[in-house]
Parts: C-alpha cells; structure tokens; sequence
C-alpha cells in the first residue's frame, strides 16, 4: 500500500465529490479554489490532489521507448535568487533529462549529475536504437554513437541555433512550458517537486486530449476500489 493510498484513507470522501476534485484539477485549478469549489478543508483537497499527482507520476514512468527524431536535453529548475552558479554547473537546484519525441511527447527524470554514464542509462532504456537523436553540443552526449546511436547529431549554439531539422527546439519548448506553469505555486519543496514534474509533463503530453477522462482511468485502479 502506498503512503498516497493511506492519506485517501484517512480522508475518504464520496465518489462525486471525488470526480469534482478531478475536473477541477483537469481545469488546472489551485488547491485553494477546488477547496472552495467543493466546500473541502483544503487538507484534504492537497492530500487528494497528492494522491492524484502520485498516480499521473506512475503512469508517466510507464511511457513506452521513443523512438524516430528524438530530442535529449537537461535543464535546472530553482529560484532564480539564488546567488552562485548558472548552467550546468548551477548549485542547489533540480537537474531534470527530457527526452522528447518530434511532433509526440516528452518524458522527465530528475538526476543528480549530468554525467555521461547517468544520462546513458536513461537514454538506452527510453529511446530505440534506430532513432535520429538530435542533442546539443555538451561533452555527456558525445559517445551516444558508440551506445549504438548510428543517427546523432548536434547543434552548438555558439555557432547558430540550428539549420533545418538539426535543432533541440521542442524539448527547450517544454522546459519553458513547465518553469512558467511551476511560478504559480510560488516555490515548490524538494519532496513535491517530483509530483509536479510529472504532473507538467502529463499534461504537455495530454494537452490535446480530455485530461478528466485520462485522470479517471489513471485514478479507476484504487479509487473507491
């Protein structure tokens, strides 16, 4: 049993108001609007909403391999008050991978280092062989040709922001998408920040598609079970 399951537990609630937290939550609502929406201590509506966020972070990790053009890239994700260094040597901040398949979706993982060796382990179990990857020029990604990667290839920004198709502009596209949907929290903690990673790239990848359906089949395995 889950620790997300026992907090449901512990707040049982009726399988109506249940859905209305879910719509709320398809709505992009904050907790304190579904709370006042549902007539819910807000306690309550958080432990749900983890218990939501837990669920969407299970079922992104079960994303199957990418595969065709595929874009590899890292971010940080912090306050940016933060004084010391910036880039990838930025201290006291969050390191996340993506991987993003061209015109489909992306998957996150948050790592502790950009290593060669961490980012290979990540890339050999999500992206098929016989992809095109596209990276930038970061020293990390030269040796994903001899992983088997026979279609690499690069673009350096000191030189151009990319000729044709050689560029990594959709994955730096989803890490605008998710710095900005994040500053409305206001500050995420280190514990949380995993859930609302996931939970962005949920719906980035769903942003077409009724997220209140896909939320009720996420959630249908142990709600009310």
């Amino acid at each position: 049993m889950t620790d997300s399951y026992k907090l449901y537990i512990r707040a049982r609630i009726s399988r109506a108001k249940f859905r209305q937290i879910l719509r709320l939550f398809a709505l992009d609502l904050t907790a304190s609007q579904t709370a006042e929406l549902t007539n819910l201590n807000r306690n309550t509506v958080n432990r749900y909403l983890t218990l939501v966020r837990s669920l969407i972070a299970n079922f992104c990790e079960l994303e199957s391999p990418f595969s065709g053009a595929v874009e590899l890239d890292e971010s940080y994700f912090g306050s940016r008050h933060r004084k010391g260094k910036r880039g990838r040597g930025a201290e006291n901040k969050h390191i996340v991978f993506g991987i993003y398949k061209r015109n489909g979706r992306v998957y996150t993982e948050i790592v502790k280092n950009v290593q060669a060796k961490t980012l290979q382990r990540i890339i050999k179990g999500k992206v098929s062989f016989d992809s095109t990857v596209y990276t930038d020029g970061f020293r990390s990604y030269d040796s994903i040709v001899h992983l088997g990667y026979q279609k690499h290839f690069r673009i350096y920004h000191q030189e151009s922001y990319g000729k044709g198709d050689v560029h990594i502009n959709g994955i730096e596209g989803f890490w605008g998408y998710a710095k900005v949907r994040l500053v409305k929290f206001r500050g995420v903690s280190k514990n949380t920040f995993y859930l609302h990673l996931k939970e962005c790239e949920f719906r980035f990848n769903y942003r077409n598609n009724d997220l209140y359906e896909i939320l009720l089949k996420i959630t249908r395995q142990i709600i009310f079970c």
